[in-house]
Protein backbone atom coordinates (compact mmCIF):
# COMPACT_ATOMS: atom_id res chain seq x y z
CA UNK A 1 0.00 0.00 0.00
CA UNK A 2 1.21 3.66 -0.69
CA UNK A 3 2.27 5.47 1.75
CA UNK A 4 -0.27 8.54 0.81
CA UNK A 5 -2.94 6.26 0.47
CA UNK A 6 -2.24 4.93 3.59
CA UNK A 7 -1.76 8.11 5.25
CA UNK A 8 -4.79 9.22 3.90
CA UNK A 9 -7.22 6.17 5.09
CA UNK A 10 -5.62 7.14 8.89
CA UNK A 11 -6.22 10.63 8.64
CA UNK A 12 -2.65 11.96 9.15
CA UNK A 13 -0.31 13.58 7.06
CA UNK A 14 2.69 12.04 5.29
CA UNK A 15 4.98 14.34 6.81
CA UNK A 16 3.55 13.39 10.36
CA UNK A 17 4.27 9.91 9.19
CA UNK A 18 7.91 10.74 8.29
CA UNK A 19 8.47 12.63 11.20
CA UNK A 20 7.38 9.28 13.15
CA UNK A 21 9.32 6.88 10.89
CA UNK A 22 12.64 8.68 12.18
CA UNK A 23 11.81 8.64 15.28
CA UNK A 24 11.00 5.49 15.90
CA UNK A 25 11.89 3.64 12.98
CA UNK A 26 13.97 0.45 13.72
CA UNK A 27 12.64 0.40 17.45
CA UNK A 28 10.63 -2.80 18.78
CA UNK A 29 7.36 -1.89 20.46
CA UNK A 30 8.93 -2.26 24.25
CA UNK A 31 11.83 0.21 22.93
CA UNK A 32 9.08 2.47 21.75
CA UNK A 33 6.77 2.27 24.96
CA UNK A 34 9.78 2.86 27.23
CA UNK A 35 10.76 5.89 25.09
CA UNK A 36 7.77 7.39 26.19
CA UNK A 37 7.53 6.51 29.40
CA UNK A 38 10.81 7.98 29.71
CA UNK A 39 10.10 11.24 28.02
CA UNK A 40 6.55 11.72 30.22
CA UNK A 41 8.67 11.29 33.54
CA UNK A 42 11.43 13.62 32.37
CA UNK A 43 8.44 16.07 31.65
CA UNK A 44 7.17 15.33 34.95
CA UNK A 45 10.83 15.97 36.63
CA UNK A 46 11.15 19.43 34.92
CA UNK A 47 7.85 20.36 36.24
CA UNK A 48 8.96 19.50 39.73
CA UNK A 49 12.12 21.32 39.10
CA UNK A 50 10.47 24.74 37.86
CA UNK A 51 7.97 24.75 41.04
CA UNK A 52 10.84 24.26 43.18
CA UNK A 53 13.11 26.95 41.96
CA UNK A 54 9.89 29.02 41.73
CA UNK A 55 9.35 28.77 45.16
CA UNK A 56 13.18 28.97 46.19
CA UNK A 57 12.91 32.53 44.42
CA UNK A 58 9.64 33.90 46.28
CA UNK A 59 11.12 32.86 49.50
CA UNK A 60 14.46 34.65 48.74
CA UNK A 61 12.27 37.78 47.97
CA UNK A 62 10.55 37.75 51.20
CA UNK A 63 14.33 37.21 53.18
CA UNK A 64 15.00 40.22 50.95
CA UNK A 65 12.09 42.41 51.95
CA UNK A 66 12.32 42.14 56.15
Amino acid sequence: MPIAELCRKHAFSEASYYLWRSKFGGMNISDAKRLKELETENARLKKLLAETMLENEIAKEALRKK
